[in-house]
This record gives C-alpha cells, sequence and structure tokens, in this order.
C-alpha cells in the first residue's frame, strides 16, 4: 500500500513539475506590448495600421489593426520584444503582399528600459531642416486668380505666395517631408473641405496644376501652390465664387491617400476674414493637430 502511495505521489509531482516548466517556457518565449497613442484617425476599408519593432536594425511586426481605441496590446516574441530599440507605426494596404514597411510611417520612437515615446515629427519629417517640427510652421496666401484674365472673381483662388515685395517668394514655411507623405492645401466650403492640390516643395506649383477642373483657361498658375475656383462646382458651391468666410487648412496626407477629406495632422489653418482684400498677403495661424504622439510599453 505505501509503495502505491508513494508511486502515486511521484505521479503528481511530474505532472506538477511538467505544468511548471510548460508555463515557464511559454512565460519565456513571448511578451506583451502595449500601445496607448494620441491622435489616430480611422483609415478606411483599404488600410490598416502596422506596429513594427526594430531588432538589429531591421523590422518585425507586431501585428496590424484598424481601431484607434487605446490602450491595444499584441503578444511578441520575447527575445526580439526585449532586443528591440526602437518602435515604428506606419500605414500599410489592408491586402498587402510585401512584408516590408511602407513608407508611409507615421509614429516612432527609440525604446528607453522598457517603454518608448513616440511622436510623428520623428518620422513623417526628414531631419537637417530649418523647420524642424510642423508645429513651428508658418503660412501665408492671397486672394486671387491668375488662371483667368478675368479680375471681377479675384475671391474664388487662394495662392500660397507672398508677393508683397519682389520677386514674389513662396508663402509656406513647412519642414521636409519623408517618403510617404505629401501636403495637401483645402478650402472648407459649407462645412465640406475641397481640395487645392496636393505638394512637397512650397516654391513650386501643385500635383494638379495642369490638370485641375476648377481653374481658367489662360494659364496654370504661378509656380506656387494654390487653386482658382472658377469652373464647376463643389460641396454645393457654383464657382466662381467669394472665398471669404472660408476656412483654409494645410495637411499633411499618406501617399498614396484613399481618402478624399483631411488627414488628422493640419499644421496651419486660418479662417478668411470677411473684409480680406484680394492681392493682399493674409498670415495663417497654426492648424488643429501639429503632432501625433503616445507611448509603447513592453
Amino acid at each position: 500500500m505505501k509503495k502505491v502511495l508513494r508511486l502515486a505521489y511521484l505521479l503528481v509531482a511530474i505532472v506538477f513539475f511538467a505544468a511548471c516548466n510548460d508555463n515557464e517556457e511559454n512565460t519565456l518565449t513571448t511578451g506583451e506590448l502595449t500601445l496607448n497613442l494620441e491622435g489616430l484617425e480611422e483609415l478606411g476599408s483599404n488600410f490598416v495600421y502596422e506596429g513594427w519593432l526594430i531588432v538589429d536594425g531591421n523590422p518585425v511586426s507586431t501585428g496590424t489593426f484598424t481601431s484607434v481605441v487605446f490602450p491595444q496590446s499584441f503578444t511578441a516574441d520575447l527575445e526580439e520584444l526585449q532586443s528591440a530599440t526602437k518602435f515604428v507605426l506606419s500605414i500599410e494596404p489592408a491586402v498587402d503582399s510585401d512584408p516590408a514597411p511602407a513608407a508611409t510611417k507615421i509614429l516612432a520612437g527609440d525604446f528607453s528600459g522598457n517603454s518608448a515615446n513616440v511622436n510623428s515629427d520623428n518620422i513623417v519629417l526628414t531631419s537637417g531642416n530649418s523647420i524642424s517640427s510642423l508645429g513651428d510652421s508658418w503660412g501665408k496666401y492671397i486672394l486671387a486668380t491668375p488662371t483667368d484674365s478675368d479680375d471681377t472673381n479675384e475671391a474664388s483662388g487662394i495662392w500660397f505666395l507672398d508677393n508683397s515685395s519682389s520677386p514674389t517668394v513662396a508663402g509656406l514655411g513647412l519642414p521636409t517631408l519623408a517618403d510617404g507623405w505629401k501636403y495637401e492645401g483645402w478650402v472648407v466650403l459649407n462645412g465640406t473641405p475641397v481640395s487645392t492640390g496636393t505638394f512637397t516643395g512650397v516654391d513650386s506649383a501643385d500635383d494638379n496644376a495642369s490638370t485641375s477642373p476648377y481653374k481658367g483657361t489662360t494659364s496654370d498658375g504661378p509656380g506656387f501652390p494654390g487653386e482658382d475656383y472658377l469652373i464647376g462646382s463643389a460641396a454645393g458651391v457654383d464657382f466662381p465664387t467669394d472665398l471669404k468666410g472660408a476656412t483654409v487648412v494645410i495637411s499633411v496626407e499618406p501617399s498614396p491617400d484613399n481618402s478624399t477629406d483631411p488627414f488628422t495632422l493640419k499644421p496651419l489653418a486660418h479662417e478668411i476674414s470677411a473684409t480680406a482684400m484680394n492681392h493682399t498677403v493674409i498670415n495663417m495661424g497654426i492648424g488643429p493637430k501639429v503632432i501625433l504622439s503616445g507611448s509603447v510599453s513592453r
């Protein structure tokens, strides 16, 4: 009888220690990464957010997500989690055959101990520029319609330039964007933002200078970002119109971009005064969102 009891105790002990070893192995091989981010907006059906650990200089995916409610946690390989020196968040196609991160990286930060403070300036902007933060951006614009020969509709166009002295110079002071991003101008008409075009350089025409559906027929306008709203209609407004009282915005947009609305990063904005003078420089103010930020813990 004693031998039977000893055997039973031995079997219980073996099972107990085996279970402990299994739990220990599971604990030692995986860890939890928690994201607590601010300011992100839902991307729509064609794109997702994806997190990346940078381990020995190489990106390791922590998984994709679409919800912008935080905190969110993800399971990761413990060794990679502990070895990671940086966290990066990117915007990826929802159906993506490329295992590498897209160029559109939106948040980044270096780990210090078990946490990393991440922000958009760390990754959306390139380094070594005179303007190093979106919060330091500045802007000027004029009301004019240089793409037609009619001088009666001057308040129906907006151009981001400074003509207060000769020669005319750029009206925007913006940091240089990293690959995967572009700037875009907007005028809000009847509560709906209508694009003035996308651009990367403040001293050259925007991307739709020659293809705009709204511009006049005599030229593409000056070599600066801007738009004439002279032909057609948008947001229930027939063109030409009077932009006074509307709000003008500069946003930072992912490229490629699947949304017709401004992205969450809006470094510059201004409500055009009802008494604004045509052809006269008007100063913009800081926009409603100049940085995205948050924390990552492991």
